[in-house]
């Protein structure tokens, strides 16, 4: 089977099978036609590598009307959060959403943005946590307009939104340093993800900022999840009782160094302070709710799929690139009640 340069239209099927356009949109749509024509335009179609795939009318130059949000976690609030921004707005501009959770695997990722040449989805939006070299060759190549959710390196060739983790870390921590705390312990997901690496980064700035030795013994680094924050909290405190306070990186992992606490004994936040970052629903829905930082998740969803919609209306821009602040939100896991913000 050989196949055309790019995606065939019904153009190209038309030229190879030696019939008219209307003879390949009646035989693709099963609205009949003779039988040699409908042999013809079937052995065209394979020849060039067209699947059907229930968009058929997309070979006309159309619009599928769906979009796609693929995400690491689809359980994890911080994407629910976006996934509601973005279908407010999608929605009423008359595009359906498809979700796709790739579990945080690059090999999915790319698969996905690969996959927009198949013409199932009109654009994509893209939660990377770990970004190579081959995920920006992909993105570059990539057969219809994708828009980032997170940082890329300077130059990348596609539309992205950031949180600004470096500065909502220092946030967290210079909270905890101004609240007398001293033996501050972090709780990372992975350093081989861009969250972890600048969430470290943060940590460490504050720390210097403060005058304060960076003790590796003090980190913990381990999977998203509260499972894995309350045993990351565990070893910390079962290697240093002197632990005052545990900054994590995501709510998910304050969420189990608080459950780690309680399991102990341990007051909050009078014996033992927790800081997470996302100022997702579960820091709100906690006891005592969560001090996060809050990196405007719902707004880096409205940005993503209001640039996608512009490039999907044919924006002729540059390469945008937009930061949301983060914002620190102190509750009572890290104060006293009446202190809470």
């Amino acid at each position: 089977m050989t196949t055309s340069a790019g995606p065939p239209t019904v153009e190209t099927i038309a030229a190879r099978a030696g019939v008219s356009i209307a003879s390949v949109s009646r035989v693709l749509n099963g609205h009949g036609a003779r039988p040699n024509t409908v042999r013809r335009v079937q052995q065209a179609a394979a020849e060039l590598g067209y699947v059907p795939n229930g968009v058929a009318r997309s070979l006309k130059g159309g619009r599928t009307r769906q979009l796609t949000f693929a995400m690491p976690d689809v359980g994890n609030p911080v994407y629910v959060s976006m996934v509601r921004q973005i279908q407010a707005i999608a929605k009423p501009s008359g595009y359906r959403l498809l979700l796709h959770s790739t579990d945080a695997v690059a090999a999915d990722e790319l698969d996905v943005v690969r996959s927009l040449a198949d013409r199932t989805s009109d654009g994509l939006i893209l939660v990377p946590i770990r970004v190579t070299g081959e995920h920006l060759k992909v993105l570059s190549d990539a057969a219809r307009p994708v828009v980032v959710i997170g940082s890329l390196p300077d130059g990348a060739p596609v539309d992205s939104v950031r949180a600004d983790s470096v500065s909502g870390a220092v946030l967290a921590m210079r909270h905890l340093l101004a609240g007398g705390r001293r033996r501050i312990a972090f709780v990372n997901g992975p350093d081989d993800t861009v969250p972890g690496r600048n969430r470290s980064l943060g940590y460490r700035t504050a720390l210097e900022e403060a005058g304060l030795p960076h003790d590796p013994a003090l980190t913990v680094t381990t999977e998203f999840g509260i499972a894995a924050g309350a045993a990351a909290t565990h070893r910390l405190l079962d290697a240093d009782p002197a632990i005052d306070s545990v900054f994590c990186a995501n709510d998910q992992l304050a969420l189990g160094a608080v459950h780690a606490a309680l399991d102990r004994g341990l007051r909050i936040p009078e014996e033992l302070a927790v800081a997470g970052m996302d100022d997702s629903e579960l820091a709100r829905a906690g006891h005592p709710a969560l001090t996060s930082v809050d990196l405007g998740s719902a707004e880096r969803g409205r940005l993503a799929v209001e640039m996608l919609l512009a490039r999907l209306d044919g924006g002729d821009h540059g390469v945008r690139c937009e930061t949301v602040a983060p914002r620190l939100v102190v509750r009572g896991s890290t104060v006293a009640p009446e202190r809470a913000s």
